[in-house]
């Protein structure tokens, strides 16, 4: 046995122990009290105040993401959904009345929600902390216990969040595993109640086949061909704003992102120019906080293989010792071309000109279904047939990426980009099994359903259903 199949070996026993554990923590009811939910809530929200300096530092030496971007994009929102699931876990945890047919009068019906049990979370790479800690924010909620296995990519990102959660939990309720495929792979050959995982559709395929294994209950939080579209009515100046910034935060690293854009051909022209001059103002660079670099040289190489120097209508430059590439918009691009083959993740916007709006729905309907979708226009008639008509996980109307940051709205994919939906009270719900309960009194009977049939016995029931 070499040294790499000895180490996973061992690596998958400690593995299982965990599991065992947190099963039996799990079953021993202490994760069940409201209380308890709250408490170890706060006490995470604490910690990560407490090592926020630590963790800013940690991203930054992993992919040079500023502690502006850090705090726009990962702390801020990570806190807000921890005060989310502190003010109303108490509410989210009661039963849910529902109503009862005639059939069952005098009874009443209701949903219980319970926790699931032992749950696996898989975050991703490009917002670590966002991504690793919002899931274990739903599950903690929900009364479960819960394994973290970060992104090994940003290494220091993960050695920050195990710090902070292995010194200071429980191991039988939380606990970080740290490493890469070996490790994801002896996690995965274990039985648990949830997986969460957020990364590729093809490793979303491989976290899927493995939780079919033991009929595990997943959520899968994939990514896609996002795509916006510019129509003829736009309110162009601020649209392009809106669009420019959403597209090169975190370079682009971003799995709802606009991904490409189609632009009516009347306002193509205004659209690349005033694009152009929103880049310029924004001043993309290291000393403005807001030029983020690509995350390992793979991926910069990748990048770099999509740009067509042909078709750069603006940017294209890069530094492959900073692994950092400027913000680039593409033009002339057809369906054929690389960048057209594969989701992005980067600061590249190939954008396509379009004549009808049938030609552009017709586009991305050939294209599996994004995890979103946006429009710039003020026609309702226009906005309606994008609601209808085009499938996405989330989107916004005049404006990207924005409804993430509202907890009120779902965060979920459809078909190849994601299984299920988590956020606010999304998220104690996709970490929750909600028990149906009718609940029936015994002072009143009826002898409907039983045995000694008859025809004006099914006709009451019929009427009655």
């Amino acid at each position: 046995m070499s040294l790499t199949e000895n180490t996973a070996a061992i690596a998958e026993l400690d593995i299982e122990d965990l599991v065992k554990n947190q099963r039996a923590y799990f079953k021993s009811n202490a994760t069940m009290p409201v209380a308890f939910r709250l408490e170890q809530l706060k006490k995470l929200k604490d910690l990560l105040i407490r090592h926020q300096d630590e963790m800013y530092e940690a991203i930054f030496k992993d992919f040079g993401k500023s502690k502006y971007e850090c705090q726009l994009t990962e702390f801020f929102p990570l806190v807000d959904e921890i005060n989310i699931s502190v003010k109303n876990l108490r509410k989210w945890v009661k039963y849910r009345s529902v109503k009862t047919n005639l059939l069952n009068f005098p009874a009443k019906s209701y949903l219980v929600p319970e926790p699931l049990g032992v749950t696996l979370v898989i975050g991703a790479w490009n917002f670590p902390y966002n991504l690793s800690l919002t899931p274990l924010v739903g599950s903690m909620a929900a009364g479960n216990t819960t394994i973290l296995k970060p992104s090994e990519l940003p290494a220091e990102t993960s050695k920050i969040m195990a710090k902070i959660i292995n010194e200071n939990f429980d191991p039988n309720y939380l606990r970080v595993v740290e490493g890469g495929i070996p490790e994801t792979t002896a996690l995965l050959k274990q039985r648990y109640d949830k997986i969460f995982f957020t990364g590729s559709p093809m490793v979303g395929k491989i976290v899927n086949k493995a939780a079919a294994e033991h009929l595990t209950n997943v959520t899968l939080e994939l990514g896609g061909k996002n795509p916006v579209i510019f129509h003829k009515d736009a309110a162009m100046k601020t649209g392009v704003k809106r669009m420019i910034w959403s597209k090169f935060v975190n370079a682009g690293q971003l799995c709802i992102t606009p991904d490409y854009a189609l632009v009516h051909k009347d306002v193509k022209d205004e659209f690349l120019s005033l694009a152009v001059k929103e880049i310029k103002k924004a001043n993309f660079s290291v000393e403005n906080h807001n030029f983020t670099q690509i995350i390992n040289e793979r991926n910069f190489d990748r990048l770099l293989g999509l740009i067509d120097p042909e078709k750069v209508h603006y940017g294209g430059t890069h530094d492959r010792d900073d692994r950092r590439i400027s913000p680039t918009i593409l033009t002339n691009v057809s369906l054929d071309d690389a960048i057209m083959q594969e989701e992005i993740f980067g600061p590249i916007l190939p954008v396509l000109e379009y004549e009808t709006i049938d030609d552009a729905f017709e586009i991305i309907k050939d294209i599996e279904k994004p995890l979103a979708a946006y429009l710039f226009s003020d026609s309702n008639s226009l906005k309606e047939r994008f609601l209808k008509e085009i499938p996405f996980g989330s989107g916004a109307i005049n404006d990207c990426v924005m409804q993430i940051t509202n907890p009120a709205i779902p965060f979920g994919g459809v078909g190849n980009s994601g299984i299920g939906r988590y956020h606010g009270e999304y998220s104690f719900e996709c970490f929750s099994h909600f028990k149906g309960v009718l609940d029936k009194p015994t002072a009143i009977e009826t002898n409907l359903k039983y045995y000694g049939y008859s025809e004006k016995q099914l006709y009451i029931i019929k009427k009655l259903s």
